[in-house]
């Protein structure tokens, strides 16, 4: 099954550009998933378990790299905007 996933990042932090860059370029890094950034989220589109995997360590690498964010998602199963 597809899935289409919005997501917004807000690092809760003064300099918050940085983090948002890194996890754009962090989601990116998975070469199984189609994403694609706009100018108030992310949008990710691909197989229901490599996106759902992706997600989990792309979240957990965060909260590594740049401590606490509020994450904002929209998750839509079975819907593919490119078919």
């Amino acid at each position: 099954m597809k899935i289409t996933v919005e997501i917004s990042m807000y690092p809760l932090r003064d300099d918050f550009i940085p983090p948002i860059d890194a996890l754009i370029e962090k989601l990116n890094s998975f070469k199984g998933m189609q994403v694609k950034t706009f100018a108030t989220a992310t949008t990710i589109i691909g197989d229901y378990d490599f996106v759902m995997d992706a997600l989990k360590e792309t979240l957990a690498w965060s909260h590594v790299q740049f401590g606490m964010a509020v994450f904002v998602t929209k998750l839509i199963p079975g819907y593919d905007p490119e078919s």
